[in-house]
Order: structure tokens, then sequence, then C-alpha cells
């Protein structure tokens, strides 16, 4: 699967984006952009940039705020 390596012992997936892969792509696309921007700049889902937004929003790295039907992640202070 493409950005997804598989542990040779359990055969389980893991995932080949660092957390900071999301911040700079939010720093690069002016300090504020939508998931699907995030995900097109990484190089990853749509899906997995949410649930690594949503990750790094609960350890306060990040912060989301909603505009229409869209969320708007930018890098916290």
């Amino acid at each position: 699967m493409p950005g997804k390596d598989r542990e040779e012992d359990s055969g389980k997936y893991t995932t080949s984006y660092p957390d900071s892969d999301f911040i700079d792509a939010i720093q690069t696309l002016d300090g504020m952009a939508g998931t699907s921007e995030i995900a097109e700049t990484v190089g990853c889902t749509r899906r997995t940039a949410y649930t690594r937004l949503q990750s790094l929003e609960s350890e306060e790295e990040v912060t989301s705020r909603k505009v229409g039907n869209s969320l708007l992640w930018s890098v916290s202070d």
C-alpha cells in the first residue's frame, strides 16, 4: 500500500508519515489548510490525514475550526 510499510514479525501495517509531515504541510499552505489540501501535500489519503490531524489536535500540536462543511487546520501557538 502506498505510504504504508508492513512489519515483518506481526504483518501489521505501520505508517510512514511522521507527524512533522502534517505540521510542515500546514505551514507550507500559509499556516491554515483543509484536510484534503494537507493530504495532497503529504501524499496520503484524506482519511489518513484526518486521523493523524485529530491525533495531533488531541496532543495540542494543531487546532481546527469548522468553516462551512470543512475543517481548517492550523499549527498551535
